[in-house]
């Protein structure tokens, strides 16, 4: 058996090596995690050391004994050895064979190795349940960045309990990773702690809907007195959404063309508990949208304002939606048509990258049952499949 040791920056990285130089039936003896480098204790580079092997039991061949040369009878040799008789043994006897525990122990490690062998997305693999729990998250559309750092943490964990742990049990440690990473952002449901609370958002999305399933919320969940205004005077069909709204909660409504008209309706409204304000929908990658915004709304007020992301939207979209609007600030986000999609990995990201948490999570267009309050612990399960849309 030939056995070797590998250090490298990864598993991944060590298969690649032992592949190369001992070939897919190579199997592993042990890993652990080492620190190489630094000063003073200091900057220490953490990286994998793996001990592989090549079970070459069964492979040997006897080798080819040379004939002797003969000497010739004219020219004796002085003082020439006697020749032993020589004996010959098999193969079998020249290698003493592994006991059964051995062998099994053996066809174990060369079923990981094989299992490890298999190609994941992007050239990853891992082993056992690693593997397809990788594959889940990249399907789900996880950052790159993220899915590494999630599986360098799992990897090391499954080593360290012994490399038996089941795809249910990796899961877990998965979600809970997931759900540390996000936890200390804030979530849930509007805290009345401000008066004003302004919703923005592209066009599509579903802002109309979502503030009217938080004033029906806040009226017949928390009891609050509550007023509505709108700036979206761009389409008359949304002013006549949210004025039905209005007429079914029994709540009034205000609409503004500039700040004026906003301070007017703030002072209209000013022994209301909560004021819920509607914004235009409008081509996000057009800056003045933004600047028309501030010129209407009073940001200097007492206001708390959510980012309405659609689920279906791209990364790359959403992240340009952030950007335009990152001149106001953002204190949380609200992801709807959560019913229209089974990936949910970009919602991940959005709240992973920007440090921002979320409020609601909406799956439907009725008012006002289709949402939930989001938590870290919602979101992590929606993404690993087990929460109920």
């Amino acid at each position: 058996m030939k056995v070797k040791k590998y250090v490298a920056s990864s598993m991944p990285e060590a298969m690649k090596q032992i592949r190369s130089e001992l070939g897919n039936d190579a199997v592993i003896l042990n890993s652990k995690i080492v620190y190489t480098g630094g000063f003073l204790g200091f900057f220490r580079k953490k990286n994998i050391e793996v001990i592989a092997a090549m079970d070459q039991v069964g492979k040997m061949e006897p080798k080819v004994k040379e004939k002797p040369k003969l000497t010739p009878v004219s020219q004796p040799v002085k003082n020439a050895p006697i020749a032993k008789p020589q004996v010959f043994t098999t193969p079998e006897k020249r290698q003493e064979r592994p006991s059964g525990d051995l062998l099994n122990e053996l066809a174990e490690l060369k079923a990981m190795v094989k299992n490890m062998s298999a190609t994941g997305q992007g050239g990853k693999s891992y082993p056992g349940p690693l593997e397809g729990l990788y594959l889940e998250l990249k399907k789900q559309e996880i950052e790159p960045y993220i899915c590494e750092e999630l599986m360098a943490v799992l990897l090391e964990k499954w080593y360290t309990l012994g490399a038996a742990s089941s795809a249910e049990e990796v899961k877990a440690w998965c979600k809970e990773l997931m759900k540390e990473r996000i936890s200390d952002l804030p979530y849930g449901e509007i805290s009345f702690t401000k008066k004003y609370v302004n919703v923005v958002g592209p066009t599509g999305v579903g802002k109309t809907t979502t503030l009217a399933k938080i004033a029906a919320d806040s009226i017949l969940k928390f009891h609050k007195k509550v007023a509505l205004i709108t700036t979206d005077t761009y389409r008359i069909a949304a002013i006549e959404q949210l004025k039905t709204y209005a007429k079914i909660l029994a709540i009034p409504l205000e609409v503004c063309y500039n700040l004026d008209d906003f301070r007017k309706a703030c002072e209209t409204f000013k022994d209301y508990d909560v004021v819920l304000i509607d914004t235009a929908g409008r081509n996000f990658r057009n800056e003045q949208y933004v600047v028309e915004l501030k010129q209407i709304l009073d940001y200097d007020n007492e206001m708390e304002t959510f980012l309405v992301l659609s689920l279906t939207s791209k990364q790359n979209d959403m992240e340009e939606i952030y950007k335009q609007f990152s001149s106001i600030t953002i204190n949380q986000f609200i992801f709807t048509k959560m019913d229209e999609t089974s990936s949910y990995g970009a919602m991940y990201n959005m709240i992973d990258k920007y440090r921002i948490g979320a409020a609601y999570l909406t799956n439907g267009q009725n008012v006002p049952d289709d949402k939930v309050a989001a938590s870290a612990d919602v979101i992590t399960k929606l993404i690993l499949g087990d929460e109920t849309k």
